[in-house]
């Protein structure tokens, strides 16, 4: 299973989030610090759920890392984070 479908997974589990997008950016940060070839190391995650009502950006952050904790233990190097309430202003994905 790809990474990117794993964080899919668990955020999904711990969040039910309303909308959820993760991007591998990994292909960006070659030769960057935790780059391999393979890639799998950079990713993004936009995120809008309920959870996150009431909780500051830095409590919604330690959030998302918790729940991935395996992940950013293991395999994945950077993990951007935009988390948001419904209602809350919040970043889209970009367009592809």
């Amino acid at each position: 299973m790809r990474t990117a479908d794993i964080i899919t997974d668990k955020l999904t589990q711990a969040f039910a989030p309303q909308s959820l997008a993760v991007e591998d950016e990994s292909h960006l940060h070659a030769g960057h610090a935790g780059h391999r070839p393979e890639g799998q190391t950079h990713y993004r995650v936009y995120i809008v759920s309920e959870a996150f009502a009431g909780k500051s950006r830095l409590e919604r952050h330690r959030l998302i890392n918790a729940a991935l904790a395996a992940e950013l233990a293991g395999g994945v190097h950077a993990l951007a984070i935009h988390a948001a309430a419904p209602g809350e202003p919040h970043t889209a994905p970009k367009s592809r």
